[in-house]
């Protein structure tokens, strides 16, 4: 069986205006939801049914029971997805649980199908205890071959990654952490060429410490990136910071060792003063006063959607490129063109994990489609872009056989 929904047509252009949509067309769309099961064999006859059902696929059934790696081609689990989410972390609407989640991973299900050719179901859990969530996945493990992790609260949605990653001997990714930094390294890798300077060379000032802004932060420092200040809601993180300090194992004081050699400390004014970049992963504004602090032909990504850090009008007053998370505005950061096919190739590789090589892979095959057009509008390419998906798909499997 596979799961249908409709394959977007749109080709590579840059953000165009969207239409506002009214909620009459919105809930109309969602009516029994976005999702359908449909068969890839006939059922139209007698026949049909003995070979599809009852006689024929017990012999199927019994092979599989006498060597259970046959599972991998005659089942559809080897190329399954599961979208998993606890319903804690939904979007900018937070933690509004199980049921009101669904109508999100029935999306990002959908995404999977249409730019990854991946079928893909929605799993959401009435539980946010990351032993019973993962309890519940290893008991599932044999109807799927890789687990999307989506919209899960931090810290926890760190400790249940790694758990899941250890537990189950297939590719397990949390997209809100690495599908949006693998874009935003493709993002700053385009950007960092239409202003002339080197990817490695940046100061990167991340204003959000929560799942994105974490994985954000260490993408870029696998990227060979050395200097990459992270910002929360106390201020700038650093080692001599007393929360910090108390709790030496954390992610937070890890990239505080990591990422700020310069020993900044203070709030956001001294986080950009002089910074190359700015990459906004909260729903926290950034003041016009402090984008003057920055350094010339500036770079901001102001990710938070629907409403950005700073205005893209606004922005451009003092920076050379920006980026938001919005459609409707030019270099739109978007996690589909990272996730499809980086699970795509995954599985096609037959990996058992999702690794740094992978994801950096991904990034470079996304920022290379740019590299033709590219310019202060156009660091990206576009999400509807078709040679997205495949790109990205090869340069992760070739990264595995490389590993």
């Amino acid at each position: 069986m596979s799961i249908e929904t409709t394959i977007p047509t749109d080709a590579t252009s840059p953000a165009e205006p969207v239409e506002v949509l009214s909620d009459e067309e919105i809930f109309a769309s969602h009516q029994g939801g976005k999702l359908s099961i449909s068969s890839t064999v006939p059922l139209a006859s007698k026949r049909d049914l003995s070979i599809a059902y009852t006689p024929g696929v017990a012999q199927v059934s019994r092979a599989i029971a006498a060597n259970p790696e046959l599972a991998k081609t005659l089942t559809w689990a080897q190329r399954l997805v599961v979208v998993v989410s606890d319903g804690t972390a939904v979007l900018g609407l937070g933690d509004i649980g199980a049921s009101a989640s669904l109508p999100v991973m029935e999306g990002k299900s959908a995404l999977f199908k249409a730019f990854g050719e991946l079928d893909s179901i929605p799993l959401v859990l009435n539980t946010t205890n990351v032993d019973e969530i993962v309890e519940t996945l290893v008991r599932l493990r044999p109807s799927f071959g890789a687990v999307n992790l989506e919209d899960v609260s931090a810290p926890r949605c760190f400790e249940l990654e790694e758990k899941l990653i250890e537990a189950l001997d297939c590719p397990v990714m949390h997209d809100d952490q690495h599908g949006t930094a693998v874009v935003v390294l493709a993002a700053l890798t385009g950007a960092a060429k239409v202003t002339g300077r080197g990817l490695e060379k940046l100061r990167v000032v991340v204003s959000g410490a929560g799942a994105a802004g974490i994985a954000v932060a260490q993408m870029l420092l696998t990227a060979g990136i050395t200097d990459v200040v992270l910002l929360d809601s106390r201020g700038v993180i650093n080692s001599e910071r007393a929360d910090i300090a108390a709790d030496p194992t954390s992610k937070k004081a890890q990239l505080a060792q990591s990422g700020n050699p310069r020993g900044v400390s203070g709030g956001p004014a001294e986080a950009l003063l002089g910074a190359d970049v700015f990459i906004g992963v909260s729903s926290s504004k950034l003041d016009e006063e402090h984008l003057k602090l920055m350094s010339e032909d500036a770079i901001v990504f102001a990710l938070s959607n629907p409403d950005p850090e700073v205005l893209p009008e606004v922005a451009r007053k003092y920076a050379a490129v920006v980026a938001t998370g919005r459609s409707d505005f030019p270099n739109q950061i978007n996690n589909v063109l990272a996730f499809p096919g980086i699970f795509r190739g995954a599985l096609d590789a037959g990996a058992r994990r999702i690794t740094p090589a992978m994801k950096l892979a991904a990034a470079r095959a996304i920022a290379e489609l740019a590299d033709e057009d590219l310019s202060a509008d156009y660091i990206v390419p576009s999400p509807l872009d078709p040679r997205v998906a495949p790109a990205v798909s090869a340069a992760v499997a070739a990264a595995v056989e490389a590993e």
